[in-house]
Formats: C-alpha cells, sequence, structure tokens
C-alpha cells in the first residue's frame, strides 16, 4: 500500500470520528464558576487564602447545594 493510499483510507474515517465528538465535553467542566472570596472571612477574623477558599468552594461544589450556606457551614462568616 502506498503512503497515498493509506491517507484516502485514513483520512476520511478521521474525520468521521471528529464529527462524532460530544460537542458538550469541553464546557461541561464549568458548570458553575467559583464564587468571590472578597467579603468572606475566617472565623479569626483573616480572609482566606486564595488556595484555602478553592479548597473550601470545591468541597461546596463537590456536596451541592447552595454555596453561601455550604461556605458558612464550613466556618467562613460573611464581612460587614
Amino acid at each position: 500500500m502506498t503512503g497515498r493510499t493509506l491517507f484516502l483510507l485514513a483520512f476520511p474515517a478521521l474525520v468521521a470520528l471528529a464529527a462524532c465528538q460530544n460537542p458538550e465535553t469541553a464546557s461541561s467542566a464549568a458548570i458553575e464558576p467559583t464564587p468571590d472570596m472578597s467579603g468572606w472571612r475566617l472565623s479569626s477574623g483573616k480572609a482566606p487564602t486564595k488556595a484555602e477558599f478553592a479548597a473550601l468552594a470545591a468541597t461546596c461544589e463537590a456536596q451541592g447545594g447552595a454555596m453561601d450556606s455550604c461556605l458558612v457551614e464550613l466556618g467562613l462568616k460573611k464581612a460587614q
């Protein structure tokens, strides 16, 4: 089999596979954006670091439900 024949057989197969791809797969990871961390405080009164807030937000996303009430249950307070 020559290279051209192989290309003529493989190219339509690759195009067919690309056409069958689910368009939802790329956007399914971004279901809900992470909430804004400004205005939240730890029980000590300090603002959480980005890593701390991201970890707490990820926990709340995994549990489902309302984000604000979950963050309060995990020990954060809204700054006044």
